[in-house]
Formats: structure tokens, sequence, C-alpha cells
């Protein structure tokens, strides 16, 4: 089978974020023939129409997403919605002519954050999604705890039983990348 090429989109922009951690695990855990990539939204100005060419930084992570089989949309939750950092990008990219480096494409969504994970940024990010027509896995869903010891200091995913989920999610992706080439 030929590479699968995925793209991991993070909401948090800190490199020590439980959700860049979750990206890294997910690029330790991947099917056989499969590539991630994860996007770095550091430069990414805010989506403004009036600014009369993209930025180069734009430029890069648009390509990325143009390249990119998949993308995993690691699901920061601020303030019970999504973070501006993915939303931002999500905008960027949505505004290409068809909606052409969105619509169709596979994706999986992950997060860390409080009590409840990321779950209800990650509702409002499925809402999202279906506007831009991205095709969403529905199972399973990765939801985590960043404050309850999962993680290290450095944001790197320690919890063995989230690892295995976030392997299995990235299995899903990829056999639903691979059905699609079919």
């Amino acid at each position: 089978m030929a590479l699968i090429k995925l793209l991991g989109i993070a909401g948090s922009l800190r490199r020590a974020s439980a959700n860049r951690g979750m990206l890294r695990a997910a690029q330790a855990n991947l099917p056989a023939d499969t590539r991630l990539d994860i996007a770095d939204l550091t430069d990414i100005p805010f989506y403004n129409q009036d600014i009369p060419a993209r930025p180069a930084a734009v430029e890069r992570v648009l390509a990325q997403i143009g390249e990119a089989d998949a993308l995993v949309l690691a699901c920061t939750e601020y303030n019970y919605s999504i973070a501006p950092a993915l939303k931002n990008i999500l905008d960027w990219a949505s505004r290409e002519p068809d909606n052409a480096l969105l619509a169709g494409k596979p994706a999986a969504i992950m997060g860390a954050g409080g009590g409840m994970g990321t779950s209800r940024a990650q509702y409002h990010l499925r809402q999202v999604c279906v506007f831009l027509d991205l095709q969403l896995l529905n199972k399973p869903e990765v939801f985590a705890n960043a404050f309850a010891g999962g993680f290290d200091a450095d944001g790197n995913l320690v919890d063995e039983k989230l690892t295995r989920l976030i392997a299995q999610q990235m299995e899903a992706l990829v056999a639903r990348v691979a059905a699609a080439r079919r």
C-alpha cells in the first residue's frame, strides 16, 4: 500500500501542551506505511480577508493540509469551546475555492483538558467540521483529563490505556483512508 500521510493540528501553541503530546503519541503508534506530521501554527496570523496575499506561514500549513490524506485534530478546550489557533487555521483552509482542502477529507479528533477532557470543545469542533465537509471518525472517541497524571511535565503522554486508545483511533483513521482509496 502507498504511504498514508496524516497531518496533526493542535489547538494549543504551547510546546509542553498535552494536546501536542497526544499528537506525538499518535506519531509513535501509527500503523505501517503511515506518517504523521505535526503542523506548526505559532506564526499563523488571524484570518483577515483584508490581507492582500496569504502570509508564507499560512501557505506552508495549507500546503501540508493539501498533501495530507487525513487530519488529526487535537482539540484544546478554552472556555468550553475550540481554541482560537485551531479554528483559525480551519478558517484559512476553508477559503480555498470550493473548499478544496477540506471537503471530503477524513479526520479524527482527540483532546486533553480539564475534568471532562475536551468533550464540550470537541462537540463544537464537530459542528464546524460538518460545515467544512470533513469526514469525521465517530469512534473511538479520545478524551483525556490533562491533569490526572497521564502526562509528564513536558506534555508527553505516559498513560498506557490512553496510548492504546490513540493507536486504535489511528488504525481506524488509516482504515478510512485506505477504504477511500479503493
